[in-house]
């Protein structure tokens, strides 16, 4: 099986109600096909500093920012491809690089105990990141089930949907399962549409049509803030009203065609 290494493009991500998700995933079903994978169960475990240098730093919405994170596709045993990510986001395009190895020594390459034979330029930039964040260590597991499409007229354009999004912040074992506590209400998805610089028209217009808000959720940050609310017993970040929940995640008021152009289909659309 070949894995990617590297990835070039810009993302953007959507929180969708039930009503939303039904009337988009009807129309991608027109215009995308599966990916060969299916739906997936994708699980990580996100990295940090003891003060959370990382996460913190990405809630303040910065030019550039970046995190590392160990990925599976499915709940691992020793054996299984893991994926030692570091994802950085400069600009609005998002850049990712990524090296693949067995689950057992991937845990041991983080925490320093494993040697890359044949180092790459990959495997330098992985290792300057966990050299240069002194004390880096596993903070947070999530997982949900991604079901992935690809656009018929290109494969560059992708559109996922996750759901089901599950963590914790102990037990940072991928081989332990995927539970803990869910990060949205019941049948909230998180949609991410993911192109090299510009996205069709007529899904730009379904946004649109749909007041569908362009937001900049981050799993990991949702996490870091559910956390502290409960260490500081406040409510959890995302409950009650659902309106209130979408402008909480979309942080926009008004929604038109033009502002959908402009922000969704990053430069244009064809």
């Amino acid at each position: 099986m070949a894995f990617g290494a590297t990835f070039k493009r810009y993302e953007k991500k959507f929180l969708l109600n039930p009503e939303q998700f039904l009337a988009i995933k009807a129309e991608v079903d027109k215009h995308f096909v599966p990916d060969k994978y299916g739906e997936t169960k994708i699980c990580n475990i996100y990295y940090d500093t003891p003060e959370f240098i990382l996460i913190r730093r990405s809630i303040d919405k910065p030019v550039f920012k970046e995190k590392l994170r160990l990925r599976t596709y499915g709940i691992p045993n020793d054996s299984t491809t893991a994926f030692v990510e570091v994802k950085r986001k400069f600009n609005k395009v998002v850049y990712k690089r990524r090296i693949h190895l067995p689950y057992v020594d991937a845990i041991k390459y983080t925490n320093g105990e494993y040697k890359i034979q044949n180092e790459s330029q990959i495997t330098k930039e992985i290792d300057y990141f966990l050299d240069l964040y002194k004390g880096i260590s596993p903070q947070f597991y999530i997982s949900y089930d991604r079901s992935a499409f690809f656009y018929k007229e290109t494969s560059d354009i992708r559109v996922t949907f996750d759901k089901n999004i599950t963590w914790r912040d102990y037990d940072l074992d991928l081989r332990k399962g995927s539970y803990g506590e869910q990060l949205l209400p019941d049948d909230y998805v998180i949609m991410e549409i993911k192109v090299p610089k510009m996205a069709p028209l007529w899904l730009v217009q379904l946004l649109s049509k749909l007041n569908v808000y362009s937001t900049s959720f981050s799993k990991v940050g949702t996490a870091y803030k559910t956390m502290l609310a409960k260490k500081l017993g406040a409510s959890p970040i995302f409950t009650g009203n659902p309106r209130l929940l979408m402008q909480q995640a979309s942080g926009i008021n008004e929604f038109d065609e033009a502002n959908a152009i402009k922000e969704y289909s990053i430069e244009g659309v064809i």
